[in-house]
């Protein structure tokens, strides 16, 4: 006999394939949070003050999820993405504004995942760092063609690679001596000097990424269509565990990154990606080092592709202008190549593009808090008064951030 609820009608079963097709969204947005950048930061992280950053790490996982609820919110809620509801919403000028940002912001993303990849691509085959990266374009749109066939190919292969990455870090991690030796001790906020408050910036704009919250608003839009205010109650539920899950996975990542680095490189200064590759490989083994350079291949070539459906997504949103995908893969990559070809430092330039995106996380976020705190626009789902005033306190905290590093560069 089915069970009943209190008022003795037949409770609807739990369909766990169901739920399974119904996640997905939030594991996209998730790359971008361990995109390359994350491996920079988090291996600088490590290797210049241990665990002494860990809660900046965790700090920025934890509030990424609000954030991205919020996201996944506007979008089932309106049927339309955050870039969208921008360019309807506010004045022209402002979307304007927000578009330029958005693109330089993009431009610096593309840096981070272009020069991972290669660098990756490099580590296990020994090709070019130049010509790495133009293979890295060339999967990129391979992947981001998945979508002709309907968003679920395109999440699936996103999915299977996050897979890729969790599983090599976790394996590295396994393998270090004593990974987590004086983890409690990072847990608790510190002083940041100069050297510390750059890479902890670094930490929150490889985490909380302003494309990621464009870019999970519009993924819901297909899904919300033709559903009605129940049924969109329950995709609410149902996204809640998506980011709660995929949050989860990538905080994870993150910690893994942080510990291997503070259980190996502790006091060594910063190193670079080809260096930690060679430290891993020396100390733990040419299985280990592998690991670590497939999983930044994948990191690399997944949040390439993320990035670039992002970036479309943030220009016909805000000035409803559209790109042919292969064209803008093409425009966007062409700094990160000429970068590599040019000789400069890949570790270098992944955590200078972290700070640049972490002053875009503000337009973004403002922009977010402002719409679903409209009744107009929400409806029933509008944001609560505890909710804005705590997404207050996180826009407050992130923007101080970027200032106090703008001043202490200026000095």
């Amino acid at each position: 006999m089915p069970p009943t609820n209190t008022v003795g009608v037949p409770a609807r079963p739990v369909r766990v394939p169901r739920l399974i097709a119904t996640l997905g969204p939030a594991f996209v947005a998730a790359i971008a949070y361990v995109d390359p950048g994350n491996f920079a930061t988090n291996f600088t992280a490590g290797s210049t003050s241990g665990f002494a950053l860990l809660w900046v790490v965790l700090l920025a996982n934890v509030v990424a999820m609000p954030i991205q609820y919020l996201a996944a919110k506007l979008g089932i809620v309106t049927g339309k993405s955050l870039p969208a509801l921008c360019r309807e919403v506010f004045p022209r000028g402002v979307s304007l504004l927000m578009w330029a940002q958005a693109e330089i912001v993009a431009m610096a993303t593309d840096l981070a995942e272009f020069v991972g990849a290669a660098l990756g691509l490099h580590l296990l085959l020994g090709v070019r760092l130049g010509l790495a990266a133009v293979v890295t374009g060339v999967l990129a749109i391979g992947i981001i063609a998945l979508q002709r066939r309907g968003p679920r190919p395109f999440e699936v292969m996103i999915g299977l690679l996050l897979a890729v990455i969790c599983l090599g870090l976790v394996y590295v991690t396994v393998r270090t001596p004593h990974p987590g030796a004086g983890a409690l001790t990072g847990l608790l906020p510190g002083r940041l000097d100069h050297e510390s408050l750059l890479i902890a910036v670094g930490i929150v704009g490889a985490t909380v990424m302003p494309h990621a919250i464009y870019l999970h608003s519009g993924l819901m839009t297909s899904r919300s269509a033709g559903r009605t205010s129940a049924q969109r109650r329950r995709l609410l539920r149902t996204e809640r565990l998506d980011i709660i899950l995929a949050m989860s996975l990538a905080g994870l990542i993150n910690v893994c990154m942080l510990a291997v680095a503070a259980g190996l490189f502790d006091g060594r200064g910063p190193l670079t990606l080809d260096a930690v590759h060679l430290g891993i490989g020396q100390v733990i083994g040419p299985a280990a080092a592998l690991a670590f350079a497939v999983a930044l291949l994948a990191s690399g070539v997944s949040s390439a592709s993320v990035g670039t459906v992002a970036g479309q997504m943030v220009m016909d949103g805000l000035i409803g202008f559209r790109l042919p995908v292969t064209l803008r893969r093409l425009i966007t990559m062409v700094p990160a190549v000429a970068l590599l070809c040019a000789g400069a430092d890949p570790t270098t330039a992944l955590v200078l593009s972290q700070v640049v995106l972490s002053f875009g996380i503000p337009f973004a976020l403002v922009a977010l808090l402002v719409l679903t705190s409209r009744r107009s626009i929400m409806g029933e789902q509008v944001n609560s008064r505890a909710v804005i005033i705590a997404m207050t306190a996180v826009v407050v905290l992130l923007s101080a951030l970027n200032l106090v590093l703008l001043a202490d560069a200026v000095r």
